[in-house]
């Protein structure tokens, strides 16, 4: 009987072992697809509101300003947003935990506290600001330095479509999908963003002349 404990013990041990480890590492690519994400919008976000103000204003301070004020404005919603939804998640997480206990048997209600599986608010929102900061500088550091009008628009667009690649292979690599179809996507919509923004800010621009 003790050598039949004994060996339930360590096959609970290891039944546990595995389930740990695919928590973790599920955990880590969460993170790794919200920086991902975030970065993407940032420099997407940020190359389409250069854009539109580079075809009404060929002033590369304009840009730049511009650029700049878009970053601050972004990482600070992207922060607030990702604080807000976490903050919710860890909230109804606790409560379905506590409703669960409450009808479990006593002795299987301690099986952990809520909210085990999320990250922290305060984590969540500085790793988004972050993410969307570093995409953002992408364009405004290839842009900043360049005095000609269309050399700098060239730059820009370059550099932005060369992020959008990074950061569509890296997501298909995380979520395993076909890295052609999703570079495909990511530069596809980043692309439609700035001919967006671009010929709407060119056409209100030239029509308030």
């Amino acid at each position: 009987m003790a050598l039949d404990r004994t060996k339930l013990s360590i096959d609970g041990i290891e039944s546990q072992v595995p389930h740990v480890e695919m928590h973790d590492h599920s955990q880590r690519a969460q993170w790794l697809r919200a920086a991902v994400l975030g970065a993407n919008d940032g420099l997407v976000s940020t190359a389409s509101l250069m854009m539109g103000v580079g075809a009404v204003k060929g002033d590369a301070k304009a840009m730049i300003v511009s650029g700049f004020a878009g970053l601050v404005a972004g990482a600070c919603s992207m922060a607030i947003g990702e604080f807000v939804s976490v903050y919710s998640q860890l909230d109804i997480e606790v409560a379905q935990r506590k409703r669960e206990q409450q009808t479990k048997v006593e002795g299987e209600s301690s099986d952990g506290t809520g909210g085990e599986g999320l990250p922290s608010p305060l984590q969540a929102a500085a790793a988004s600001a972050l993410a969307f900061s570093l995409g953002a500088m992408v364009p405004l550091l290839a842009a900043g330095f360049i005095s000609s009008y269309r050399v700098r628009l060239g730059v820009a667009a370059a550099a932005t479509s060369v992020g959008l690649l990074v950061f569509g292979c890296v997501g298909a690599a995380l979520g395993r999908s076909p890295v052609g179809r999703s570079c495909f996507r990511v530069v596809a919509g980043g692309w439609l963003a700035m001919a967006v923004t671009y010929g709407l800010m060119r056409l209100f621009g030239s029509s308030a002349l």
